[in-house]
């Protein structure tokens, strides 16, 4: 299911919050959607479907799409997404949180998904998690233009997808940092963004530590995947 919720603050939250509200900032809230433009009735038409046809999706368009399959536009395309991520991808997507939440230095908005990204009218993305330091991008029910840091955490299915088309967005939209999450293979990929694009990825495993230059933060890779 997508959905579309209003932002959620989590500036509330100290280092010492429970678990259960870790989690309830995590779940999605069903109750608070899009209504779709004009009061147009949403069709159920399959996103795969909608990948066949030659039309040029915006942000308009992809708030009428069915909500009945988690989907994002890039460049103006319709890409599916994992339907139900895993339990592997839910506790290291909660473990960044935490981190990146209970660090002192932190001053940015925490997003995870499926919060809407809209970095221009043809890229709407959900980025697994995203800090956003410009906290005049963050609107009620989306935040509008590129965070500073993405990660992704990597599934099988849309890995080319995180590895080629994603990066390529991130980069043209001058995303700063942008980590991909390996879960089966235990080990990440960061990318640095210059003048020029993004730097050849640094590799980071287990026993290594990588820095986050977004709030000058270090995290053992071992917090990273602990749990699994």
């Amino acid at each position: 299911m997508i959905y579309r919720h209003k932002i959620i603050d989590n500036s509330h939250l100290s280092p010492f919050s429970t678990r259960k509200n870790i989690l309830e900032i995590l779940k999605p809230n069903s109750r608070i959607r899009y209504k779709a433009l004009f009061g147009e009735r949403i069709v159920a038409i399959s996103a795969s479907k909608l990948n066949n046809e030659t039309k040029i999706y915006t942000f308009k368009d992809y708030l009428k799409l069915p909500q009945d399959e988690r989907v994002e536009v890039i460049e103006g395309r319709i890409y599916n997404m994992t339907p139900a991520p895993s339990l592997k991808h839910q506790t290291i997507v909660g473990n960044l949180f935490i981190l990146l939440k209970t660090a002192p230095a932190n001053k940015c908005y925490i997003g995870i998904a499926p919060t809407d990204v809209v970095l221009d009218d043809y890229n709407v993305v959900q980025p697994d998690i995203f800090l956003e330091c410009d906290r005049t991008k963050l609107k009620e029910t989306h935040v509008e233009g590129a965070p500073d840091l993405i990660i992704e955490v990597a599934s099988k299915h849309p890995l080319i997808k995180d590895k080629r088309e994603k990066r390529k967005l991130y980069e043209k939209f001058g995303v700063k940092e942008y980590i991909i999450v390996f879960p089966e293979e235990e080990y990440l990929e960061k990318y640095i963004l210059t003048d020029k694009g993004y730097l050849p990825p640094k590799v980071y495993t287990k026993g290594e530590r990588f820095k986050l230059y977004t709030i000058e933060l270090e995290i053992l890779v071992n917090e990273v995947f602990k749990g699994l």
